[in-house]
């Protein structure tokens, strides 16, 4: 039978690993193009030969979402497979009609089918929506691995947003000198710098299969550190799952965020001291109807302010956010806004009207936003636009949620006031206690969990 012919609908990093784990090497699919959405500038590029392999020796095109319909029937597609995340169920589902009325098949893998294998164990740590509080969460877990006497290595999501070369096959981060020379965005600095500040080792890229196989050799616990609300890519021993009784209701209708719900074997409800019992509750109650099995842990977010201080008292600030949480997150605010209350800040300042550039674009994109601006800079050019709309307001302390130095990167005139937030048990069972239970010792030495594998 001839191959069928594929598309895969993506956005830089699921798609790509689905096409590696999946597709590359199997006779019975020809990949014809991939799709590009939610991050800006990442379309009319190409997957190139020397990472799709020797069965595209052209490489593989990738084109902008819009344009599925026509390129279904252009480039003779027999299925779509949907390879991205953090999209509510009804996004998904008129993808799948565009796909139907054109002709083609829609497909979703499973999970299962998608995860690597690993000699050594995995925890991994994902989210039922981006910004409910991932990151946080897998600092907590990597420290606690390190008092027990472990050496953890983080797997982040794929974030390949610059040049696709064999030279993003596998990165490895241990200085911020590494994120100099893979020309980082700030999307990605967020997520590696606060784990170098720790020290760290964090493993990212295009290729996850090269990428296990080296960080096994280095680590004796991989802790998946999950992007959006997507799957692991590595077949955890421990599944957590992050909610966000902010956004209650949204476990129930995003994509895969669902999944990572009822797959998991600790379900965390955070964000206790911002949001209301009757939200807490409702996602304790689909927590209960969607997974009873798993665990579930309160916990909450402790916010610190860097150089340390006590009050904003008198303060204009503006506010700046962690990007994703924001846009396709569909956050209004994030941990600035929240610290701006809470240590109070005499005014947070609008930055729309002196928004420039592509951050005016953003705005227009997401009008939900508010007067948070959110730390976007997928280019140099929007790190540029990011830094004249910051000189540009009328504010007295920049207070910046983003994990990363917004010092470092762009030259800004006013003061930076960083808001850290780490992972704070709130009651039992703690987090800790649910790792420590799980975690047993095998015949071999090597730490084992309890729970059957999900590989």
């Amino acid at each position: 039978m001839p191959a069928e012919r594929v598309l895969l609908l993506g956005a830089a990093g699921r798609d790509f690993h689905n096409f590696n784990v999946c597709f590359r090497d199997n006779a019975a699919y020809q990949v014809v193009a991939f799709t590009a959405a939610q991050i800006p500038g990442i379309a009319d590029r190409s997957y190139p030969a020397e990472l799709a392999g020797a069965r595209y020796p052209k490489g593989i095109p990738i084109f902008p979402e819009p344009e599925l319909a026509s390129l279904i029937a252009r480039l003779a597609v027999d299925v779509v497979v949907f390879s991205y995340s953090d999209l509510a169920h009804q996004r998904v589902m008129h993808l799948a009609a565009q796909t139907l009325a054109a002709g083609a098949e829609f497909r979703l893998l499973s999970a299962a089918r998608t995860m690597l294998p690993a000699k050594v164990p995995v925890i991994a740590v994902c989210a039922v929506r981006t910004g409910c509080g991932k990151s946080q969460t897998a600092r907590y877990v990597v420290e606690l691995l390190r008092r027990r006497g472990q050496h953890p290595v983080v797997l982040r999501h794929p974030m390949p947003y610059g040049a696709l070369s064999a030279a993003r096959a596998v990165q490895r981060f241990v200085s911020y000198e590494d994120l100099d020379r893979h020309a980082c965005t700030i999307e990605e600095r967020e997520e590696y710098e606060p784990h170098l500040e720790r020290g760290t080792t964090v493993f990212a890229g295009t290729d996850y299969a090269a990428i296990v196989e080296q960080a096994q050799r280095e680590g004796d616990v991989l802790v998946w550190d999950g992007g959006n609300n997507d799957t692991p890519f590595v077949g955890p021993d421990l599944w957590i799952t992050l909610t966000d009784p902010l956004r209650a209701g949204q476990e129930l209708d995003s994509h895969p965020g669902e999944v990572n719900l009822r797959a998991a074997d600790v379900v965390v409800i955070g964000k206790l001291s911002v949001a209301s019992t009757a939200e807490v509750e409702l996602v304790a109650a689909n927590i209960a109807q969607a997974n009873p099995r798993a665990t579930v842990v309160r916990a909450d977010s402790a916010l610190t302010l860097d150089p340390p201080r006590t009050t904003l008292a008198g303060q204009r600030v503006l506010v700046v956010e962690d990007g994703p949480t924001l846009t396709h997150g569909a956050m209004p605010f994030g941990a600035a806004t929240v610290a701006a209350q809470r240590f109070g800040a005499a005014a947070i300042v609008d930055p729309r009207p002196t928004a420039v550039g592509s951050l005016r674009e953003v705005y227009r994109a997401y009008p939900h936003l508010g007067v948070a601006l959110p730390a976007m800079g997928y280019s140099p050019e929007q790190v540029a636009a990011l830094a004249a709309t910051i000189n540009a307001a009328n504010a007295d302390v920049i207070l910046s949620a983003t994990p990363i130095d917004l010092a470092r990167l762009a030259s800004l005139n006013k003061p930076v006031v960083r808001v850290r937030y780490e992972l704070v048990d709130a009651g039992a069972p703690t987090l800790a206690s649910c790792i420590e239970q799980l975690w047993v010792s095998s015949a071999t030495g090597r730490a084992a969990l309890k729970r059957p594998s999900h590989r």
